[in-house]
């Protein structure tokens, strides 16, 4: 199991309608193929900054099965208007 975390910057006074928008998404994560939750935070400090937490099998569920569906093109339909700047996105697995 690893997660997907993508740091999220949205436009200033977006933040409704791009919480709203990943709401919307969050089946297209769950019907894709390896994954297995997807969780959203918002920064308390700087209210414009998210952090998307996605579990996956694997690295390759994410990269090409969900990557190169309609699913993630219809997932950046719904929140990639609100991106102030493109996602920085890596993945981690649990050591300890």
């Amino acid at each position: 199991m690893i997660q997907e975390i993508a740091s999220i910057l949205v436009t200033a006074g977006q933040e409704a309608q791009f919480e709203d928008g990943v709401a919307q998404a969050k089946p297209l994560f769950l019907r894709a193929k390896g994954c297995h939750g997807v969780a959203l935070h918002r920064s308390i400090e700087n209210p414009q900054q998210y952090t998307l937490v996605v579990d996956w099998e694997t690295v390759e569920n994410h990269m090409v099965d969900f990557r190169e569906s309609a699913d993630f093109q219809e997932w950046r339909k719904l929140v990639g208007p609100h991106f102030a700047q493109s996602p920085q996105v890596h993945h981690e697995t649990k050591v300890l």
